[in-house]
């Protein structure tokens, strides 16, 4: 029963207490690491925009065991464009971390993270071009020993990043998107946003049998028999709800197995009322928080590299797109903390 015995108790420790100042031995190790300065952190809304307010390296990963870079393209669209203009927006949200409740951890603090800047594309023009350079900046980052962490443009530039990350080994995959984006070409080009993980077994790069896709749904289900053919798991939309969630991470951690796995997260997966900006909308998506559910559910995963994709700010007209596209990007960040892959 409350007391005025347990009232002074509470004065006595919390009265005169700074926000900084935490008993509890695992947030206090959190709280020390935020709040360097007593009870001060700088303003969220100050000072030059970054991926999750991550400190600036730019061009360079060199002593970083995570770089996160921007990929500012969208020649490969099919529908609507607009998504070069995903990293952009995505580094403009400051509500995001740095603490993450679910995993326990505060990323940014506790590995050594980088915003690296943007893809140097030589050509807005030329789609080939702009997916060699994204391969070749991958290079960089894997030759650094970093994790690559990648925010799109549209979904063609995953197959660029498994073209560096499965290079010695193909990869497995967690995706989690609207569609399968394994269709063919279409009017004469196959690079496009809706076939790279075809390209990507193709290549080599990615191991089919330890991919899955969660979230699958809408009218373009008869182009994507390569997933089913490849080995691929389909998880469609439909089949996701919050009773069966456990059952789908447990279908997820069992296809990637021990072995090395990328993250792709495609913002269609979520469903329009959360996430209206993005260039193919499809109705009966995941929530937001069924997706972190599902993220989160992928702790201690070999995670060698991820992504997130397809934002497109100008069809967000209240910054929700981009807000939930940061905070997958925060979750997978959260989730390399705790793989097998990160050095150090």
């Amino acid at each position: 029963m409350w007391s005025e015995d347990k009232l002074k108790a509470l004065r006595a420790q919390f009265a005169e207490g700074a926000g900084g100042d935490i008993a509890d031995p695992d947030f206090a190790r959190i709280a020390k690491l935020i709040f360097k300065d007593g009870d001060r952190r700088r303003a969220p809304y100050a000072g030059l925009p970054t991926f999750l307010d991550a400190p600036i390296q730019d061009g360079d990963p060199s002593g970083l065991q995570v770089a996160i870079y921007g990929m500012p393209m969208d020649l490969a669209v099919t529908n609507r464009n607009g998504a070069r203009f995903g990293p952009r927006a995505l580094r403009a949200i400051e509500r995001v971390g740095p603490y993450n409740d679910a995993l326990g951890t505060a990323p940014v603090h506790e590995m050594a993270v980088a915003d690296i800047g943007d893809v140097p594309f030589r050509s807005r023009f030329d789609l080939h071009q702009s997916l060699d350079d994204i391969t070749a900046f991958v290079d960089r980052i894997l030759a650094a020993g970093a994790l690559p962490l990648g925010v799109g443009g549209d979904h063609s530039v995953s197959h660029a990043v498994l073209r560096a990350v499965g290079r010695d080994r193909p990869v497995g995959m967690i995706h989690i998107d609207a569609h399968c984006d394994t269709g063919g070409s279409y009017e004469g080009e196959k690079f496009h946003h809706g076939g790279p993980f075809r390209n990507a077994v193709l290549d080599g790069v990615l191991d089919p049998e330890r991919t899955i896709q969660i979230g699958i749904r809408g009218a373009s289900g008869y182009v994507w028999e390569f997933s089913y053919a490849s080995g691929m798991t389909v998880v469609h939309g439909r089949e996701v709800s919050e009773d069966r969630i456990p059952e789908i991470i447990a279908q997820a951690r069992a296809v990637a197995g021990d072995g090395p796995v990328y993250v792709s997260f495609d913002i269609d997966s979520l469903d329009p009322a959360y996430a209206p900006g993005t260039g193919t909308p499809e109705i009966g998506g995941l929530s937001t928080r069924e997706a972190l559910a599902i993220l989160r559910g992928l702790k201690g995963l070999n995670i060698v590299g991820g992504d997130v994709v397809e934002v497109a700010p100008a069809y967000d007209a209240t910054n929700n797109t981009a807000h939930a596209g940061a905070q997958m990007l925060f979750e997978i960040l959260s989730l390399m903390q705790f793989s097998p892959a990160l050095k150090g």
